[in-house]
């Protein structure tokens, strides 16, 4: 798989802005398949830093209505990255 297949997309919320600042984590969308040792290698080929850990997170796609007609939303899987101390934290618009 390609590293920037593993990382689908970075996802900037309050709480995933929060988690950057405040314990120098990013979040991010990835490959549903991928593991940890592969979104750990794509980060730190993709943002040039030391990953220290990587969290993952499995979200289940919700029941979704509209009208009569109901369905599911797709299965996805979420990202927390921690970097190491003294690493510089990388902005999304530098990629």
């Amino acid at each position: 798989m390609n590293r920037y297949d593993v990382i689908v997309k970075p996802i900037v919320t309050e709480k995933g802005v929060a988690k950057k600042d405040g314990e120098q984590t990013l979040c991010f969308e990835v490959a549903p398949d991928a593991n940890k040792t592969e979104i750990r290698q794509a980060v730190q080929a993709i943002f040039k830093v030391k990953v220290a850990d990587v969290r993952v997170l499995n979200n289940v796609g919700k029941l979704r209505r509209r009208g009569r007609y109901s369905g599911f939303r797709s299965d996805w899987k979420k990202a927390y990255v921690r970097l190491k101390a003294g690493e510089k934290m990388p902005e999304y618009a530098d990629i």
